[in-house]
C-alpha cells in the first residue's frame, strides 16, 4: 500500500511539473529582462540618428524587446517609464477591456462588435473607440489597467497605459492621477502589453490571438509602417499608432527574417513622425544583426 502511495505521489508530482513547465508562469517579468549589449547598441543608434538630444530633453521614449525566444526576452529602452500623451495608441487598452468583457460574457463577440474593434485598431476610428468605451464602461477600463492582474498603469513606475476620455469632443472624465493626461502611455508598459499579447497572457491565449489579428494589416501606412515598407517590405507588422498635433506614437510586434521583436516609440515634437519612420528601420537592423540567443549559447560553448 505504501509503495502504491509513493507511485501515485510521484505521478501527481510529475503531472503538476509538466503543467507548470507549459503554463504562462514560465514567462519572465519583462522589467527583469534588460540586456546590456542591446542597450548599448540602441543608445548608439539613437545618437547616430541625431536623436540623443531629444531623449535627453524627454521628447523621445523608446522600448525595444527581442522576443524571438519569448521565454528569454531581451529589453533595451530609453525613457521607458516616461509617461507622455499618446493620442490614439491607448486604444489598445480599450481593446483589452472589450475582450475582458467578452471573456466575462458581458459583451458579445458578434460581427458588430468585431467590426467596431477592428475599425478602432486598424483604421484608428474615433467613433468606434468611443462606442466601445460606452459598451465596456468608462471606469471598467481604468480599473482594469491599474488592476493587480495587469498593472499596465502602475504608480510605482510613473504610470503607463491610460484612457480617461472618449475619442470625441468633450472633457476628460478621469485624467491619470500622476500626470493629468487623458490618453497616455509609457513605452515600457506598451511593450509589456505586446509581450503579454504575444505570449497569450492577455485574457486568454485564444482571445490574445484574436486581438493580435486585429492589429495586423494596418490601414494607416505612416511612421513604423512607412519605415518598414521602405526598407523591409517583407516584414509582418501588428501595430497601433497615434497622432495629435506634436505628439506622435507608434507601437508594434514585428516578425521579420525569422526574428520577432516589439518596438514602441513616443515623441513630442513636430518632426516626431519622421523620427519614428527612421527609427523603426534602425531598430529592425539592430535585431536582425544581433545573433539569436541559441546562436550566442552555441558560440559560447564552442569557445569554452
Amino acid at each position: 500500500m505504501a509503495r502504491l502511495l509513493i507511485v501515485v505521489s510521484l505521478a501527481l508530482t510529475f503531472s503538476f511539473n509538466v503543467f507548470a513547465d507549459t503554463s504562462t508562469d514560465t514567462y519572465p517579468t519583462l522589467r527583469h529582462a534588460r540586456d546590456s549589449e542591446l542597450q548599448t547598441v540602441l543608445e548608439s543608434r539613437i545618437e547616430h540618428l541625431k536623436l540623443g538630444a531629444a531623449v535627453r530633453r524627454g521628447e523621445l521614449a523608446v522600448s525595444l524587446v527581442d522576443i524571438t525566444d519569448p521565454h528569454h526576452p531581451r529589453l533595451a529602452q530609453v525613457n521607458g517609464d516616461h509617461m507622455m500623451y499618446a493620442a490614439s495608441l491607448p486604444k489598445i487598452a480599450i481593446l483589452l477591456a472589450a475582450f475582458e468583457r467578452v471573456h466575462e460574457g458581458r459583451l458579445k463577440f458578434n460581427d458588430e462588435n468585431r467590426e467596431l474593434m477592428t475599425n478602432m485598431i486598424r483604421f484608428s476610428s474615433n467613433t468606434a473607440a468611443t462606442e466601445l468605451i460606452h459598451r465596456v464602461g468608462r471606469s471598467y477600463i481604468t480599473k482594469l489597467l491599474a488592476s493587480p492582474k495587469y498593472r499596465l498603469y502602475d504608480k510605482r513606475y510613473n504610470g503607463g497605459l491610460w484612457v480617461g476620455k472618449e475619442y470625441a469632443k468633450g472633457a476628460a472624465y478621469k485624467r491619470d492621477p500622476l500626470h493629468n493626461l487623458s490618453h497616455g502611455a509609457t513605452s515600457f508598459q506598451v511593450a509589456r502589453f505586446y509581450y503579454l499579447l504575444q505570449t497569450g497572457q492577455l485574457v486568454s491565449p485564444k482571445l490574445s490571438h484574436e486581438m493580435k489579428k486585429m492589429l495586423g494589416d494596418p490601414g494607416i501606412r505612416h511612421k513604423f509602417v512607412k519605415g518598414l515598407m521602405e526598407t523591409s517590405p517583407d516584414a509582418q507588422i501588428y501595430r497601433k499608432s497615434g497622432t495629435w498635433r506634436q505628439w506622435h506614437a507608434d507601437s508594434a510586434i514585428v516578425e521579420h527574417a525569422g526574428r520577432t521583436y516589439i518596438a514602441v516609440a513616443l515623441a513630442q515634437n513636430a518632426k516626431g513622425g519622421e523620427w519614428l519612420k527612421n527609427l523603426i528601420a534602425e531598430l529592425d537592423t539592430i535585431i536582425l544583426e544581433r545573433p539569436t540567443r541559441a546562436a550566442s549559447l552555441s558560440a559560447k560553448r564552442a569557445n569554452g
